[in-house]
């Protein structure tokens, strides 16, 4: 028994120690989001709907259904384009349809968010992203 609990601090510490070399705790978010938060402070808390991150600078409220990855990184910058928001305006709709279409029609980029307009996230923009976009305003998940 003593063995146990001495291997389990050991481990604790070994996962503490590891945790404090990163700077940064990242959510990704299943639109293709990524938000960034300091571990200065960091203090993690759930409950059956969502996920809340609270730090030195900050306090925020993530639905657990809007995150697909989250990790720790030494990196702060992350994407902050939201996948599909082709027109930049923070809302996945019809209007990013017409947008998508019109680029791909003329290749004129005035409006577009080229990184939203990513939507298959494979890098560029093309019939690929159109298909995606389409299929993700018909079934309401990417």
């Amino acid at each position: 028994m003593k063995k146990t609990i001495i291997t389990m601090l050991i481990a604790l510490v070994a996962m503490v120690a590891s945790a404090e070399t990163y700077n940064y705790l990242k959510f990704t978010k299943t639109n293709g989001s990524t938000v960034t938060y300091s571990v200065e402070g960091l203090k993690l808390t759930y409950d059956n709907t969502n996920v809340y991150v609270t730090n030195a600078e900050t306090t925020a409220t993530i639905a657990l259904t809007e995150v697909q990855d989250m990790y720790f990184s030494n990196e702060a910058g992350g994407s902050q384009a939201v996948r599909g928001d082709v027109d930049g305006n923070g809302d996945v709709n019809m209007d990013d349809l017409s947008a998508l279409i019109n680029y791909l029609l003329t290749s004129d980029a005035t409006g577009i968010d080229m990184e939203g307009a990513d939507c298959d996230m494979q890098g560029g923009v093309s019939m690929d992203d159109l298909s995606a976009l389409i299929n993700y305003l018909l079934a309401g998940a990417w």
